[in-house]
Formats: structure tokens, sequence, C-alpha cells
């Protein structure tokens, strides 16, 4: 997939914006901690916000992409972002948490313009190795953008550590905006000019099916790591977190590896139900060798999960919207992230740590299981447009027609 023309410098570009993204909701927390000298609860509610305008942002700004083009909507939020993470020091507490939910409502939309690229780059043979690929980068952003935020915090003067994330967050978005990777494959009308159909066209069972799907990828990721310290805590040794939670993210770059070598795709729902009993299983491990172990399933199929979900929003959204499609989609993971850790939180204070994998899990298995019965809701005449990775398997796998 790398020696496909434009993917290497696409992937290599997006990396560096991903991990600094990745890592600006652990830098602004770590601010507020030593440069503001806050409590945690004020800590996070600023990632918080920023999620929130992440959330929001995502359809608002593949619509601008879908309209306007590429670069003018890459050049409204690195602006954005530059003045954000300058004016930083000088914000008082309350404007900062009216300035972060914008920062992140124009956040620079690098996940999406990937996505886009990476539709617009491969054939559709290639598409499932390369969002395979796509999703193996998304691991490695979350591996290193927070670990580096972290050593920077102990080295480095607060305001001078943000800064740093910001700077990476504009030289990322300035050097995809410099690349301008093309979002519409050449039989395709470029952004700004292709039609628009109407939302109830493109916007039914199948497409609200795929995102209910990574929603629930979301909800289940984003307590993990909460139920993995609080397992570890309880057993007396929390201090082996940081490895179990590197276990975990290095097998999900090998299993999005595999996956990305399989001839023949999976549906989404089944990945889905089968990480949701891999998650509920790990809370069965009484220790960090043990965790380490059980949280090997849980990460062989994380990324091939999410890479089937961003392929299946490729293949079910027209051209014309595909950046308004594309939005929706991170807006639903974003939602996701934000609700997985209050959720599998109040789980462990009212149970036990083992409750909290239990929880991630279950709303895993509810999120496929409603994935896969809305897919199958989808009117007769619309079943051709249903991905097959999003649907039941058939003898004779069905071509999305955009």
């Amino acid at each position: 997939m790398l020696g496909v023309p434009g993917m290497a410098p696409l992937l290599a570009v997006s990396l560096l914006a991903r991990t600094a993204i990745t890592a600006a909701g652990m830098a602004l927390t770590l601010y507020v901690v030593l440069g503001l000298h806050l409590g945690y609860a004020a800590a996070g509610a600023v990632p918080a916000s920023l999620t929130a305008g992440l959330a929001l942002g995502g359809p608002l700004l593949g619509r601008l992409i879908d309209r306007r083009g590429l670069r003018t909507a890459l050049l409204a939020t690195v602006v954005t972002q530059a003045g954000f993470w300058l004016a930083l020091p000088a914000l008082r507490y309350p404007v900062l948490l009216g300035a972060a939910f914008v920062a992140g409502l124009l956040m620079v939309p690098a996940q999406a313009v990937t996505r886009q690229a990476i539709a617009a780059l491969s054939t559709g043979g290639q598409r499932r190795p390369a969002f395979a690929l796509e999703s193996v980068q998304g691991e490695l952003s979350y591996l290193v953008g927070p670990a580096a935020v972290i050593l920077a915090a102990a080295t480095l003067s607060p305001a001078t550590m943000a800064w740093g994330i910001g700077g990476a967050i504009v030289v990322g978005g300035a050097a995809l905006a410099a690349l301008d990777p093309p979002l519409r494959s050449p039989d395709e009308a470029p952004a700004g000019t292709a039609p628009r159909p109407p939302r109830r066209e493109w916007l039914g069972a199948g497409m609200i099916a795929v995102l209910v799907l990574a929603f629930g990828i979301a909800l289940l990721l984003g307590g993990i790591d909460l139920a993995i310290v609080a397992t570890l805590r309880q057993a007396g040794q929390v201090s082996w977190a940081s490895l179990v939670v590197a276990v975990c993210g290095l097998a999900s770059v090998t299993g999005g590896l595999c996956y990305g070598m399989l001839n023949r795709p999976l549906p989404t729902w089944l990945l889905l139900g089968l990480l949701g009993v891999a998650t509920v299983l790990a809370g069965l491990a009484p220790s960090w060798p043990w965790l380490c172990l059980a949280v090997v399933g849980t990460g062989l199929l994380t990324a091939p999960t999410l890479s089937t979900v961003a392929d299946a929003v490729s293949r079910l959204a027209p051209a014309g919207v595909r950046g308004e499609a594309t939005g929706l989609q991170a807006s639903a993971m974003s939602a996701g992230v934000a609700l997985g850790a209050p959720v599998v939180g109040w789980t462990i204070d009212a149970s036990a740590p083992a409750a909290g994998f239990a929880a991630a899990g279950l709303a895993g298995l509810l999120a496929a299981l409603a994935g896969h019965l809305l897919s199958r809701r989808a009117r007769r005449p619309r079943h051709r447009d249903i991905h097959p990775e999003i649907a039941a398997p058939r003898p004779e796998p069905c071509q999305a027609k955009l």
C-alpha cells in the first residue's frame, strides 16, 4: 500500500498531525494541573470541552470541505489552532474552558482528511488493506502522543510543553495543506462541484448502522484504560498499568497489519461483538501478567474493527457528501470516547474493577447487535449500498454504488 502514489507522504504527514492532536487532551490536563495549579476535576473539564467541540465540529468541517475544498478548511483550522495555543498562557481558567471548545470545534481534521484521501487514492480491492494501515497509524498515534506529553511535562515548563503540542498541530495541518491530497477519485467530480444528494438518500439505515457501530467501538475503547488502572490498583500493581496499555496497543497494531493481509473481509458487527466478548473476559485477570495476556485479544480486534468502519463510511457516502459523512463518523467516535470513561468509572464505583471491563464489553456487544439489526432493516432496494463489512456475509458480496 505504501507503493501506491501519494499514500506514503499522506500517512507520514497525517501521523504527525494525528499524534499531536491525540496528545492535546493530555497536554491541556497537565497544563491546568502544573501551570494553573488547579485540581484534577478542573483539569479534566478542559479536555472534555475540547472533546465536545470535536464532536460537534466534525460534520461542520466535513461539510466545509465538501463545499469549499480542503485548503480552505485547513487554513481556517490552522489559524485557529495557532491562536489558541499561542494565547494559552494568558487565558484565565473560565476563558480557557470556552477557548478549548472553540479549538475542538475547529481542530485540524487530520483523521477525516486521511480517510477521504485513502478512499480517493485506493481502488476497491485496495481499500480494506489501506484502511487497515490507517487504523494502525491511529494506534501508533495513541501510543506515542500522550507518552511524549508526559515526558515533556517532566522536563519542560507547562507553557513550553503546551506550545510544543500546539506547534506540532499547526505544522501537521500546514503540511497537509501543502500536500493537498486528492479527496476524490479520478472518476468523481472535484470538491465543491459534486452534487449534494439530500440527507435522506444517504443517511439511511445502512449509514446509521455504521455510526452506531463507530459509537460502540469508541465507548468500549474509551473505558478500557480506566478499567485497567482500577484492576491493577486493587491488586496493588498500578505501576504496571503503562505496560498493560502498551501491550494492548502493540497487539492492535499487529491485528491491523494481519487483517489487512486477509483475502476476505469480516462483518463489522461480528468484529465488534468479538471485541466485546474479549473485553468482558479481560475482567477475569487477577494480576498484571494475566492482564497483559488478556488484553492481547482485545488489542488484536481493535484496529480491524476500526478499519472496517472507516471503509464502510467511504463506500456508503456519495462523493458530494463524503466529507460530512466522515465528520459524522468522527463525531460518533468522539461522543463514544467522551462517554466511555464516565460509564465505566460509575460501574467500577458501584461494583468492582472487573465490572468496568464488563460494562465496556457489553456496550460493544449492544452496539454490534443494534448495528446488525439496523443494517438488516435497510430497505431491499438499498441492500446493494450496504457494504459487505456491515451487512451479514453473502455468497456474492454486493458492490457499493456511490
